[in-house]
């Protein structure tokens, strides 16, 4: 059943509360909470390329205040075990039986800081809890729960020590953003709020994660004609057409799109999704999923002006203005 456009006014007065009420502890980044709540409740996840101290961790606690939702935050460094994120089987001697320990991994929002410092076989750990929810450990299927996301963060000025995220993983992140630094009047306020060393804190929490996962099916349902389904496949033949790109969007890239798609559009009060959703998403949404071709990259090519290029070349079907 699609939503209707009762639902999709609902849906948008509830994202603009939860919106404004992160906004109060992650100052001057408005679009940047969007697509954090987009990734949330396309059920995906987001990859953060920035340097240290902009916000990350805050973003990630204040999401968690707002939705009654658990958090944790995860140190990746090179000698980090898969089983220290996944948990681990234990044999306890009183029950004479094996208990699983859940790991960090167990919680609403998974804050990943610096992914790109554990090694390939840490990093792979994370492959089917983000594709599945779920985490299997000695042959055991254990559910990560509703709402989840893994927030993870990379820094892209020192490389020293870091394993570059293979192509299989940068596929699951639904969202590749930068949070950057806040504008002069959000420091001068949050200077002038130091003595709040936890903004998070303060917040009181909007909805519940039931209420999140409600939400997340509702926008499921918004409605996508079948243009703009075909503009979306269209635009992905053409990146994996296109001569500075050795790897293009991949399908699981083009489900993200649809899926962020939706929860865009009902984000706006919509029901269906316009053409110009897609063209807003498709930066953070494929950009990152993008591997170039090296001579090319070598001659100044990047992700962002083929896919301008593309976005510019590909005829966009006409908008409607109900579903």
């Amino acid at each position: 059943m699609t939503m209707t456009i009762e639902q999709a006014e609902w849906f948008a007065g509830t994202f603009e509360k939860l919106v404004a009420n992160v906004g109060q502890a992650v100052l001057g980044k408005e679009h940047v909470i969007r697509l954090t709540f987009t990734a949330m409740l396309a059920e995906g996840h987001v990859l953060f390329e920035d340097a240290p101290g902009t916000g990350k961790t805050s973003l990630a606690r204040a999401l968690a205040a707002t939705v009654q939702g658990s958090n944790n935050r995860i140190q990746f460094t090179p000698d980090l075990l898969p089983s220290d994120v996944t948990g681990v089987t234990i044999y306890d001697q009183k029950t004479q039986k094996f208990e699983f320990h859940k790991g960090p991994i167990f919680n609403n929002i998974v804050l990943a800081d610096e992914i790109n410092r554990a090694s390939p076989k840490t990093q792979s750990a994370l492959l089917e809890v983000m594709e599945e929810s779920r985490v299997t450990v000695d042959g055991v299927t254990y559910s990560a729960g509703r709402p989840f996301m893994v927030m993870a963060t990379q820094n892209p000025i020192e490389q020293a020590g870091t394993y570059r995220l293979p192509e299989a993983q940068l596929d699951r992140f639904l969202i590749k953003t930068s949070i950057g630094y806040p504008d002069h009047a959000s420091t001068v306020r949050l200077l002038g709020g130091s003595n709040l060393k936890d903004r998070s804190k303060e917040l009181s929490a909007v909805i519940t994660t039931q209420a999140v996962a409600d939400m997340a099916d509702l926008a499921a349902t918004a409605h996508v004609d079948t243009a703009v389904l075909e503009y979306i496949s269209r635009l992905c033949e053409e990146t994996r057409n296109a001569p500075e790109t050795r790897l293009g969007v991949s399908v699981r890239g083009a489900l993200a799109m649809v899926r962020a798609a939706k929860v865009w559009a009902a984000a706006q009060g919509r029901n269906f999704v316009l053409p110009d959703d897609i063209k807003e998403l498709a930066s953070v949404v494929w950009t990152h999923r993008f591997v170039m071709d090296p001579e090319a990259e070598f001659s100044g090519a990047t992700a962002e002006a083929v896919l301008t290029r593309i976005l510019a070349d590909v005829a966009a079907p006409q908008q409607r203005t109900n579903a």
